[in-house]
């Protein structure tokens, strides 16, 4: 072990006379300490958020999707095939969208009534997860047959908040009806309606898909909406999200107009850039919390400066160079503020085993669609975190660094 080393050390042991700087030097890694934790925290809890909301946004906005300009898409199938050879493209699946009044004898509401196929990797594993009664692949089954009424032309499924409008259940059944276009003026214009059957119930935590969504089976939407073979668009899921911007250009490419290519990062674009600069303010402000406890680190050095003036003396008589000088109270700040880095971490981490394992504070599930604070824990956080608070240390044992290689050993001596 280098000598340097092993004086700062021994500066870090408290003696009688020397009792107010140890106490200080404490509190300054103690504050380094809850300064690294709180951001730590705050980082996993800001990216916990940050998962929540993309799964959510996810679950209403495609991966990637393609439309068309001219309203429909005739020859889908064809087009599926072509985006199947895209590397990076787990499943696409055609859907339709139309509006439409939905009621029961105890409700009535508007809707937006998405055509779907059931059983593809959308529905089951996107949608599936916020199912609260009843199965969404029960949307491809054959309806109940009538008890007396009218005969159903298929099952639906709907948002937990439009079940509560219409004040039904799984089992229970809905009447749609919707505009029809049977021509292209104003005159043309009729209306259409059949019974459906609630199949399944689902809550995303979101207000659009609880209380304005129904989901049917796509073929059924076809033939009720006036469809005939075509669809609106193609949502197509990926194999992962780092994909995303490769495989839109890679679509842009193969596809030609009026086909038109977006991804979720084109939907969501201001909700992302905002929460990014949200998260970004946080960092800076915690930083600044780092930044005071590092930087009293000024304060106490100075003093054990001012206090081992005489050894710095002595020191310098017996041949230690400037350079050596000022390593010694460079590696006293470093291992103070290494000290607190490290034992921030290590908070910081237990802070997020406590939030991630237990409910210690509960949020509104109505206005976050989760009733805990939920942890991402992302180690490249805490090794960018360690980075910044290490250097942060390091910059401010410079100034009283510098001030105890100017000490002239005459004049010490002889005073």
């Amino acid at each position: 072990m280098r000598y340097e080393l092993k004086i700062a050390l021994r500066y870090l042991r408290a003696r009688r006379k020397d009792a107010f700087i140890s106490i200080t030097t404490l509190f300054t890694g103690v504050g380094v300490m809850i300064g690294v934790a709180a951001l730590i925290v705050t980082l996993s809890v800001m990216g916990g958020f940050e998962e929540s909301l993309k799964q959510r946004v996810l679950a209403l906005t495609p991966q990637v999707q393609i439309l068309s300009g001219e309203g429909s898409i005739s020859n889908y199938g064809k087009i599926q095939a072509t985006v199947a050879k895209v590397a990076g493209v787990r499943s696409s699946d055609p859907f339709t969208v139309s509006q439409a009044m939905v009621s029961t004898k105890r409700g009535v509401g508007g809707a937006v009534v998405r055509g779907v196929v059931p059983n593809s990797p959308t529905m089951t594993d996107q949608w599936g997860r916020y199912v609260t009664s009843g199965k969404m692949s029960s949307l491809a089954d054959a309806p109940p047959a009538p008890s007396g009424g009218e005969s159903m032309l298929g099952n639906a499924a709907i948002g937990a908040g439009l079940a509560r409008k219409l004040k039904v259940a799984v089992g229970g059944q809905i009447r749609v009806v919707a505009p029809i276009m049977t021509g292209e003026t104003a005159s043309s214009l009729s209306t259409k309606s059949g019974e459906f059957a609630v199949c399944a119930i689902f809550e995303s935590g979101m207000n659009f898909p609880d209380n304005d969504l129904v989901f049917i089976e796509l073929k059924r939407a076809q033939e009720f909406f006036g469809r005939g073979s075509s669809v609106n668009g193609i949502d197509v899921r990926l194999a992962s999200l780092d994909r995303t911007v490769a495989v839109t250009g890679a679509l842009r490419k193969m596809l030609a107009a009026p086909l038109a290519v977006r991804n979720w990062m084109d939907y969501n674009r201001s909700a992302t850039a905002g929460f990014e600069m949200l998260k970004r303010v946080y960092s800076l402000v915690l930083m600044l919390l780092i930044g005071v406890g590092a930087f009293n680190l000024v304060a106490t050095l100075i003093m054990v400066v001012m206090e081992k003036r005489k050894d710095i003396a002595v020191l310098m008589t017996m041949g230690a160079t400037r350079r050596e000088v000022r390593l010694i109270f460079v590696l006293k700040g470093l291992v103070v503020g290494a000290a607190g880095t490290f034992a921030g971490l290590l908070l910081g981490a237990i802070g997020c085993f406590v939030l991630s394992r237990y409910q210690v504070i509960s949020i509104p599930r109505e206005i976050y669609g989760i009733s805990t604070v939920p942890i991402a824990v992302d180690p490249i956080n805490f090794v960018l975190v360690a980075i910044s608070s290490l250097t942060l240390c390091l910059a401010a044992t410079f100034y009283p660094a510098r001030q105890a290689s100017r000490e002239v050993p005459a004049e010490v001596l002889r005073s």
